[in-house]
């Protein structure tokens, strides 16, 4: 038998959500707009409530401490998912950034670029969009025919991204390109 109820720390832990939310969201006047495929909400109600996130660590809950997260263990981020989900609280900052390039420029980034994007995405300062879909493929990977030719340190991008979900609002895009056509 699996035993479900909270553990000390995870009540203690609960309850610091709960407090977090009465006090960042539910005794708010305004309350954040929802997020949608546009990117962050830029009002006033979101921008106060990213910040609040923010400054917890709690816009990458997921993520190290050093990276800008919170470090949460695996239970502590279903706690933190569930109390969202139960006040019906909406996410914040650049999806794609947190959630797609963020974790791969953890595990893959040089510092200098660790140290240039984590603490802008999980400040919420930039905004990423994703460049995959191309005109006549969709998101077709196999048919991708935007090019990244190396030059020295740089690479040179040939090519059209459509579908780019939120790119008007972005700082940032990743992009999806072969650089080998021999495959």
């Amino acid at each position: 038998m699996v035993d479900i109820h909270d553990t000390e720390e995870e009540a203690a832990f609960r309850s610091e959500v709960r407090s977090f939310l009465d006090e960042n969201y539910f005794n708010q006047a305004e309350k954040p707009a929802p997020q949608d495929e546009n990117g962050p909400p830029r009002d006033p109600a979101s921008l106060r409530w990213a910040d609040a996130l923010s400054s917890r660590g709690w816009l990458a809950p997921h993520w190290p401490k050093e990276y800008g997260g919170a470090g949460m263990s695996v239970t502590e981020q279903f706690i933190f998912n569930e109390e969202m989900a139960e006040a019906r609280a909406p996410g914040a900052g650049s999806y794609h950034g947190l959630q797609l390039i963020g974790p791969v420029i953890i595990i893959h980034g040089t510092d200098e670029q660790k140290a240039e994007h984590l603490p802008k995405i999980t400040s919420g300062e930039i905004t990423w969009c994703q460049g995959y879909s191309e005109p006549g493929s969709g998101s077709d990977l196999a048919s991708l025919q935007t090019r990244a030719v190396r030059d020295g340190d740089d690479y040179i991008l040939n090519g059209q991204k459509i579908w780019t979900s939120g790119a008007h609002n972005a700082n940032w895009i990743f992009v999806l390109a072969r650089t080998d056509w021999s495959t």
